[in-house]
């Protein structure tokens, strides 16, 4: 397993798009078509990428940076239904951190989802987020800190 984040081209974009949630899951993400228009509209302050498994597309994030607070976030994290419990969130996520630790000096790197979405609260957490007490959007706000 060699998980790789990848820019959405022309090639890719399609099948990004195309990507499924599990079903009973589709209310916690936005549709990735929507995230990418988003991304694409941000002022470059958002970056979307394909999650690949060496050549095989399974999932799709996007990240970035709040020029207005000075936060960094994962503003969306998706794993196809196809693919999902296979590790591959775990993963992304490892990468996506380092990106963003690359990318922006940030003491701390958000993340928020719905209350009900009781796996990706266990996930952030086994990484270490933390509830930060925030509520945005109607979803919690976990935190993760960054060493100096």
């Amino acid at each position: 397993m060699t998980i790789t984040l990848c820019e959405i081209t022309e090639a890719n974009w399609r099948q990004v798009a195309r990507l499924k949630l599990a079903e009973g899951q589709e209310h916690f993400v936005a549709p990735n078509w929507y995230s990418m228009l988003e991304a694409l509209h941000s002022g470059g302050n958002l970056h979307s990428r394909a999650i690949y498994d060496d050549d095989r597309l399974i999932g799709y994030t996007m990240f970035g940076f709040d020029p207005k607070t000075n936060e960094s976030w994962i503003v969306r994290l998706m794993t196809d239904k196809d693919q999902q419990r296979k590790g591959y969130g775990r993963t992304a996520m490892s990468l996506i951190i380092d990106q963003l630790k690359q990318m922006y000096a940030s003491k701390e790197i958000l993340i928020s989802f719905e209350p009900t979405n009781n796996v990706a609260r266990a996930l952030y957490e086994k990484i270490g987020f933390r509830d930060t007490g925030r509520i945005e959007d109607g979803e919690l706000v976990f935190g993760l800190k960054i060493d100096a």
